[in-house]
């Protein structure tokens, strides 16, 4: 299981604003391409591990400032289902 981890987290760290988009419609999560822009460019180049409860849970207050709470509260549902 932990290659499926390292792929999960790896593409995260390297997602694009095409690809956020992409995504969000497919599990249904509202994001604005502006909001889609900034999180993929704070996502970049991040060592993100999302099976980390501490480190989701502030990867999950950093995607609150940027979107809203809302929006990050559907994410952290998502990673929560990757996660188990």
């Amino acid at each position: 299981m932990k290659i499926f981890e390292n792929i999960i987290n790896h593409k995260i760290g390297n997602i694009t604003s095409t690809e956020l988009l992409k995504y969000s419609k497919q599990f249904k999560v509202a994001i604005s391409d502006e909001e889609a822009v900034k999180l993929a460019n704070h996502l970049n180049g991040k060592k993100v591990n999302i099976f980390n409860p501490a480190d989701r849970s502030q990867l999950i207050r950093e995607i609150s400032k940027i979107t809203s709470p809302a929006t990050a509260k559907e994410v952290n549902e998502l990673f929560n289902l990757f996660a188990k």
